[in-house]
C-alpha cells in the first residue's frame, strides 16, 4: 500500500516533529473500505452478546492504556495532562456505555389489522468518522462506538496534526480482539484521504466534526449520493450572568468555561453577558481570576492551559486581538510553542469580529445587557447555536431563559456541555443531528418495516 502524504506530527508546546506518519490516498481509502465492508458483514451476522462483550475488552483495553494516551495527547495536542486524561477516561466510558445498548437496541410492534408489524433496526454497513484535532481522542469515540454497538465497519480519518492517539487506539481495538479491519484508522490529509472518504459509495454515513465551512461542503457531497451525515460544527456559546446570580462563583468559574483546552472547543463560553447592575462588580472578581490561570508546560499537573495546536492558529487567534480593543491579559510562557495568553476584551461592540466569530482560542468578550429580554437578544445574535450558560438563582428564569436560547446545550449555574449519556449537538450553523446519550445508537441504523400477515 502506497502513502505518497506524510504527516509530520508536531509538539505544539515545543514546535519539534515527534513523529511521521504516512498519508492515505484516494486508493488507499478505496482498499480501506473494501475490507471494512467484508468484516463489517462478519460483525453484524455476530451475536449481540458477543459484539456488547468484545466492546467491553476494548474499554478495558483502554482503561488499562489511560496513562499512555493520555501523555500521547499531551506530546501531539498539547492538552494538559488533566485534560488528556479526562479525554482517554471518556473514550473508556462511551465504549462501556455503547457496549449496553447492543442488546438493547429493538425495534417494535405496530398494531395493524389483518397481521403482524414490525420494525428492524439495521445497521448501515461501513461509517466514516472524520474527527478534528482539538478533542481527537473522545470525539473520534463519539461516533466509532456507536456505530460500532450497532453493527456498522469504522474508517476513522482523524486530523493531521493528530493522528497518534486514533492509531493507538486501532491497535488496542485489535488487542481486544475486534475482528480485524472493522475499525480502522486512515491518517491523511482532508483534502485527499477525506474527501475521499466522504464520495465512497461504499459509506453509508459520514461523522464530522470541524469548522461550519468544511461542514457545508461535506454536507453538499453526501448530497450527491443521498448518504447521511451528522455535523458537529462551530460555536459562540454565551455565559449568561444575571445579577441574581452568585457573582462571586460565576466568576470564578468563567475563566475556565472559555480556557479549557486553549479555547481551542466549539462550546467555549466565549461571551459572557453580565446584567448592567453587577457589570464592573463581576469584572473586578473576574480579571484576577483569570490572570490567576497558569499556563505553561501541558505535562505539569499544576498547569491549567497549554499552547494552541499550531503556528497557523496561533496566527488566527492573534487576528482577532487589535491594538483598539481593550484588554485584560493573563501571562504565557516565552520561547518555542504556540503561546497565546488568556485575554479578555472589553468594550467591544455587540458586532465586532471577535464578539461575533469563533475564534477558536484563548479569548473572551464581556458584554453587559439590561434585562432578561436584552439578554436573550445578545445570547441569539449569532449564526451559531451549540453550547451556553445561564447564572441565576431564579428557577423561572432559569427555565425561561434556557427555553428562549437558540442552543443545543445549556447548563445552569455550571458550564458543563458534555455528558456521553446525553445527547449533544448545535443548532443552526452549529451543526446538523445529535451524538451521544440514549439515542445515538439508532442514527448509526436504517429502520425496516416487516408486515407479516396473519389471514388464512
Amino acid at each position: 500500500m502506497s502513502h505518497p502524504y506524510s504527516l509530520d506530527v508536531l509538539n505544539p508546546a515545543t514546535e519539534e516533529v515527534i513523529a511521521t506518519v504516512p498519508g492515505a490516498d484516494a486508493a488507499d481509502v478505496d482498499a480501506a473500505v473494501g475490507r471494512a465492508a467484508r468484516a463489517q458483514r462478519v460483525w453484524a451476522a455476530a451475536a449481540p452478546a458477543d459484539r456488547a462483550r468484545l466492546l467491553r475488552r476494548f474499554a478495558a483495553a483502554v482503561d488499562d492504556h489511560i496513562e499512555e494516551l493520555a501523555l500521547l495527547e499531551v506530546r501531539e495536542a498539547g492538552h494538559t495532562i488533566g485534560n488528556a486524561r479526562w479525554e482517554a477516561g471518556n473514550v473508556r466510558d462511551l465504549l462501556d456505555y455503547s457496549a449496553g445498548g447492543v442488546e438493547r437496541l429493538t425495534g417494535r410492534q405496530i398494531p395493524v389489522s389483518g397481521g403482524i408489524d414490525l420494525t428492524l433496526l439495521e445497521p448501515l454497513g461501513v461509517v466514516g468518522v472524520i474527527a478534528p484535532w482539538n478533542f481527537p481522542m473522545p470525539i473520534a469515540a463519539w461516533g466509532t462506538a456507536p456505530a460500532l454497538a450497532a453493527g456498522n465497519a469504522v474508517v476513522l480519518k482523524p486530523a493531521e496534526t493528530t493522528p497518534l492517539t486514533a492509531l493507538r487506539l486501532a491497535e488496542l481495538a485489535l488487542e481486544a480482539g475486534l475482528p480485524e479491519h472493522l475499525f480502522q484508522v486512515l491518517p491523511g490529509h482532508g483534502a485527499v484521504a477525506g474527501d475521499a472518504l466522504v464520495r465512497h459509495p461504499g459509506v453509508a454515513k459520514i461523522v464530522f466534526t470541524g469548522s461550519t465551512r468544511i461542514g457545508k461542503q461535506i454536507m453538499a457531497l453526501c448530497a450527491e449520493r443521498v448518504k447521511r451525515v451528522t455535523l458537529e460544527l462551530g460555536g459562540k456559546s454565551p455565559n449568561i450572568v444575571f445579577a441574581d446570580a452568585d457573582v462571586e462563583a460565576a466568576a470564578a468559574a468563567a475563566p475556565m468555561a472559555f480556557l479549557d483546552n486553549s479555547g481551542q472547543d466549539c462550546c467555549a463560553r466565549t461571551r459572557i453577558l453580565v446584567q448592567r447592575s453587577v457589570y464592573d462588580d463581576f469584572l473586578d472578581r473576574l480579571a484576577p481570576a483569570l490572570k490567576s490561570v497558569v499556563v505553561g508546560d501541558p505535562a505539569d499537573e499544576a498547569t491549567q492551559m497549554g499552547p494552541l495546536i499550531s503556528r497557523a492558529q496561533l496566527d488566527r487567534v492573534r487576528s482577532y486581538v487589535t491594538d483598539d480593543l481593550a484588554t485584560v491579559r493573563g501571562s504565557a510562557p516565552d520561547g518555542p510553542g504556540f503561546w497565546f495568553p488568556p485575554t479578555l476584551v472589553t468594550g467591544a461592540a455587540p458586532e465586532a469580529p471577535v464578539a461575533t466569530e469563533e475564534v477558536f482560542g484563548p479569548v473572551a468578550v464581556v458584554l453587559p445587557f439590561d434585562d432578561e429580554d436584552h439578554a436573550v437578544r445578545l445570547a441569539n445574535d449569532t449564526e451559531y447555536g451549540l453550547s451556553g450558560s445561564i447564572w441565576t438563582r431564579d428557577v423561572g428564569r432559569a427555565l425561561r431563559v434556557s427555553g428562549a436560547v437558540a442552543a443545543g446545550n445549556l447548563s445552569v449555574n455550571s458550564h458543563s456541555s458534555v455528558r456521553y449519556w446525553t445527547p449533544f449537538g448545535g443548532y443552526g450553523q452549529s451543526g446538523l443531528g445529535r451524538e451521544l446519550g440514549p439515542d445515538a445508537l439508532t442514527a448509526f441504523t436504517e429502520t425496516k418495516n416487516v408486515f407479516i400477515s396473519t389471514e388464512a
